[in-house]
């Protein structure tokens, strides 16, 4: 049996790996209670004698959490920022092709990366898009991505707003992920939003297909979407409806895509949909966990 040790199991990433954990007979929970949470003993004696641990934490913490580590055996899932472009650090989005069952150390994609890339990758390796190509991206997640401060602004009364942006700055920190792992020579500009919705997520990235140099059709994009994620029970294309809400992957680990097109095909609008908890977070730790430990990738996702 497989010992896991969720850092961080009280946050809200956390709860959600736990309650997909919790019934499953392949894995033997580690559980530390409210004062042992903050022992700096008993985390690190629980750090070491899981076979992996996931840790659910700030970056600060998530730092601190690996270097307490200090066997060669514990494997790590982090679902912070602070490893996703660290050397030694695997990408944890298998379907681009990155090793997550043979991995020491896996970093949990951003859930606004997870859509975006999942969109822009394919197309940039197949040539399609330029590597050099100024790309924008458009996103709304639900407000659960705030964790606990941003839920409790939502839900502890008063009037939230309907819609609100965010990263004005330009200077978020999914940025470099996104740029390192899609092959981008230049940061996409990206503005992200956040919904009076508890969960669910929708990324967006529009293309002027007729200015590209190769002048692609939108149906020669989802035939490149189509290859990359043939076979995949996780994301997989999807016909084009002729709306979409936030809600339209929450509740569920999977990442669905859209390729909405012009008339003259000169232009498309990219979508992907997931759950900003699902496959944005809690879902593709899971999914990563399952590799790791050789089990099918969608043993205990909701799909």
């Amino acid at each position: 049996m497989t010992r896991i040790f969720i850092d961080g199991a009280a946050g809200t990433t956390g709860l959600e790996i736990e309650m997909r954990l919790s019934h499953r007979a392949e894995f033997e929970l580690l559980r530390l209670d409210n004062a042992q949470r903050k022992d700096a003993v008993a985390r690190r004696d629980a750090l070491n004698a899981a076979d992996i641990v996931i840790l659910c934490l700030p970056d600060d913490a998530a730092l601190q959490a690996v270097s307490l580590i200090d066997n060669p055996h514990t494997r790590v899932i982090d679902a912070s920022t602070a490893f996703r472009t660290a050397v030694g650090w695997t990408y944890g989005f298998p379907e681009l092709g990155h090793d997550v069952a043979g991995a020491m150390r896996v970093s949990n994609p951003g859930c606004y990366p997870t859509g975006f890339l999942a969109l822009i990758t394919p197309l940039i390796r197949a040539g399609l898009v330029p590597s050099d190509w100024l790309v924008t991206v458009n996103a709304v997640s639900g407000y659960s991505g705030g964790g606990k401060t941003m839920i409790a602004e939502y839900e502890g009364g008063g009037e939230p707003p309907a819609w609100q942006g965010y990263g004005l700055t330009l200077a978020h920190k999914h940025i470099p992920e996104m740029q390192r792992y899609s092959g981008l020579t230049n940061a996409p500009v990206f503005a992200p939003s956040v919904a009076n919705a508890y969960r669910g997520m929708i990324v967006e990235v529009p293309l002027h297909l007729g200015a590209t140099p190769g002048k692609p059709s939108p149906d020669a994009i989802r035939e490149s979407l189509m290859a990359m994620f043939e076979g995949s029970a996780i994301v997989t294309l999807a016909e084009a409806p002729a709306n979409l809400t936030i809600g339209q992957a929450a509740g569920t680990d999977r990442l669905e895509l859209f390729v909405f097109g012009n008339d003259d095909g000169s232009q498309v609008m990219l979508v992907a949909a997931l759950d900003n908890l699902g496959k944005g977070a809690s879902g593709a730790a899971v999914q990563s966990l399952n590799l790791m430990v050789g089990l099918p990738e969608t043993v205990g996702l909701k799909l």
